[in-house]
């Protein structure tokens, strides 16, 4: 199994409402043929420094992982949603141990 994990950190005066829109719309996406499992949110504040939001994606494999990132929706997703808000934005892809 595959896990990606995405860490963003938003532009200054962004909307929670639109950031809660943006990762809404990835828990929505549904990619023939690929089982998704993900887990989302936006950061406490329980830290100072910490990044504005996060999300863990579970796939079966590699060939999987690679159907999910050129979806095209998914990179509308990306486009439209998230590039606009956030300041940056850090990925890994990593295989589960088992």
């Amino acid at each position: 199994m595959i896990r990606n994990v995405v860490v963003g950190r938003l532009r200054p005066d962004v909307p929670a409402e639109q950031v809660e829109a943006a990762l809404q719309a990835l828990r929505d996406l549904r990619v023939e043929g690929v089982t998704i499992r993900m887990v989302s949110g936006t950061d406490l504040g329980l830290r100072e420094g910490n990044a504005s939001y996060a999300l863990t994606v579970d796939l079966d494999d590699e060939d999987a992982y690679r159907v999910y990132d050129l979806d095209e929706e998914h990179n509308r997703i990306r486009r439209e949603m998230f590039a606009p808000i956030s300041a940056s934005i850090e990925r890994i892809q990593f295989r589960l141990p088992g």
